[in-house]
């Protein structure tokens, strides 16, 4: 005996679906219904620029008709190098930098940890190797001799961001 639902004595899986039952047979849909029509009241096609809704311009704004926002002020021009600013970020020259010249021990893990995975992906090797296999001595020996050919993007607060290639940085 299951006590899974489905009755019967041999387990799950019971087919109860009624095949034979109502639902959706040829008599069902409606061939005259359109999903793509729009309805226009009194059966009058929408004039040339007019829409459906009865209104002309954008939005419900008449065409020459000043764009007034919901709360009184006028609309703001944006300027287009602020705007993009916030999603994009802007490069900042190598000369102007902020941020610090010393790899830090989060960067420092990080680095390391994508350099052995790309060489255990069979990534060429850019030092001499003395015997070593494993990926992360072989990165840590790149790191030293500051072979590791990435770059690090740091993120300033205001949207901009600062690229340190990681033979620029201090290692300590």
């Amino acid at each position: 005996m299951s006590d899974d639902g489905y009755g019967g004595g041999g387990g799950g899986g019971g087919d109860d679906y009624d095949y034979e039952g109502p639902g959706f047979n040829e008599e069902a849909f409606d061939d005259n219904y359109d999903l793509l029509a729009t309805e226009v009241p009194d059966g009058d096609a929408p004039a040339e620029g007019e829409q459906v809704n009865g209104y002309e311009g954008l939005n419900g704004v008449e065409p020459g008709q000043d764009t007034e926002m919901a709360n009184g002020e006028a609309p703001q021009p944006e300027e287009p190098s602020t705007s993009a600013a916030g999603m994009r970020g802007e490069r900042q020259p190598n000369k102007v930098r902020m941020t610090t010249p010393y790899l830090t021990k989060y960067e420092r893990a990080r680095v390391l940890g994508t350099r052995a995975l790309q060489i255990s992906m069979n990534a060429p090797v850019l030092v001499p190797l003395d015997g070593e296999t494993d990926a992360l001595q072989i990165a840590i020996k790149e790191l030293s001799q500051r072979k590791i050919p990435l770059i690090i993007r740091r993120y300033l607060p205001d949207g901009s961001f600062e690229d340190w290639s990681v033979s620029e940085l201090i290692t300590d």
